[in-house]
């Protein structure tokens, strides 16, 4: 009997941790979603050309690639957990310098800074939420996790629905949201599994051969992402397409993102993360087959909420499998190697796509997005042993 009562008060610590890291990273998400619309708002105010604000908002990603490398051996040096917190101190601080110099030249390095400060927050929490997930059920915690994480970023610019865009209003909610986010830390930081601390030591570089399969997964899911975000409003007014409606799609596209990661989490439960994963780039490819087709026909709702549950589905399998696969500081080498990667096809994926519309018209969107997701099926089905 005191052996179950022991075993019942681990499991429901357990939970809390998991509960308490979840409430970490839902604070960090909408933080990071608010900032980012919030700084477009300004820069357009001050009349700063598109591309300047896209290069502006571009040094957020080049600082989570340029830390990225760093979070293994920061973890081992001061802990996982002082880590996380000091980043969140920091998110916070960085965040409030940026409101107050209002600068768009100074905001070039301070972007930068956010980048390198918020992804060690963002990797550790995501490690913490994977290292504690139970084996059996860490397709539909994952799942959760995406879900919560797609949801808090949504969210980020309903809040400025509520505070508006000028003045410290906005500002303060996000400097508040990373300091909840420290708070909630503190809360659950004894109970917090000690990952990439001891053991044997692997870098981000030296993950890659062990798993580029994953890596590779990562940088098509962001990608497409971002390519989708930023260019099928583009594509839309080849058809004649008002802005309104695109910008339908594109949350319908979100709401498909957010509603179905947990089911497809309970999914990989029961065939595996790897399979799912492969019917999920499948579906991909077919929806980029038929964008062009349904573009113009009601039938473009629905494909376009599979294709945002699928697309980002891709990811949430790659974290399941790795997870499943890596423990203690492989975990940790792998997570930041995600978070590389993801950089990377945020960064490239984009501008390829946009230079081939360039080329060969609005056709360019899905030619490019599906050859990209048409290249990681061969890789998967020819690689699977090796991966």
């Amino acid at each position: 009997m005191v052996a179950a009562g022991s075993s019942d008060s681990e499991a429901g610590m357990q939970w809390a941790a998991i509960t308490g890291v979840i409430a970490t990273v839902s604070v960090f998400a909408i933080a990071q979603g608010l900032s980012y619309p919030l700084l477009s708002f300004i820069l357009q105010r001050q009349g700063e050309s598109p591309a300047m604000i896209g290069l502006s908002a571009a040094m957020t990603p080049i600082g989570f690639i340029v830390s990225s490398p760093l979070i293994p051996a920061l973890a081992r040096r001061f802990g996982a957990g002082r880590t996380a917190l000091t980043c969140a101190v920091l998110s916070a601080i960085v965040l409030a310098l940026i409101g107050w110099t209002q600068n768009v030249y100074l905001w070039f390095p301070l972007r930068f800074l956010i980048g390198m400060v918020t992804n060690p927050l963002y990797v550790l929490s995501e490690i913490w939420v994977i290292a504690l997930a139970p084996p059996a059920r860490r397709g539909r915690l994952m799942g959760v996790y995406s879900t919560i994480i797609s949801a808090g970023f949504a969210a980020g610019p309903l809040c400025l629905l509520a505070v508006g865009t000028e003045g410290w209003p906005p500002f303060l909610v996000g400097i508040s949201a990373f300091v909840l986010c420290g708070i909630c830390l503190v809360s659950v930081l004894p109970r917090l599994p000690k990952v990439g601390e001891a053991g044997h030591r692997v870098s981000v570089l030296g993950f890659v051969p062990l798993a580029w399969l994953l890596l590779f997964s990562v940088v098509v899911a962001a990608g497409f992402e971002q390519g989708v975000l930023a260019l099928l409003p583009v594509y839309g007014t080849h058809y004649g397409i008002t802005e309104t409606r695109m910008s339908a799609l594109l949350s319908v596209m979100i709401a498909g993102n957010i509603a179905m990661q947990v089911p497809l989490g309970l999914l990989a439960e029961r065939l595996t993360a790897r399979l799912v994963r492969l019917i999920c780039i499948a579906i991909t490819v077919l929806g980029c087959a038929l964008l062009p087709v349904l573009i113009e026909t009601p039938l473009i709702w629905p494909m376009v909420f599979v294709w945002g549950a699928v697309s980002y589905g891709i990811y949430t399998m790659s974290i399941i499998e790795l997870g499943d696969r890596f423990t203690g500081s492989t975990l940790i080498a792998g997570n930041a190697a995600f978070a590389l990667m993801w950089g990377v096809g945020g960064i490239s994926v984009p501008p390829l796509t946009g230079s081939t519309m360039d080329v060969l018209g609005a056709g360019g969107l899905p030619l490019t997005l599906g050859l990209l997701c048409l290249a990681l099926a061969v890789a998967s089905v020819v690689g699977r042993r090796k991966a």
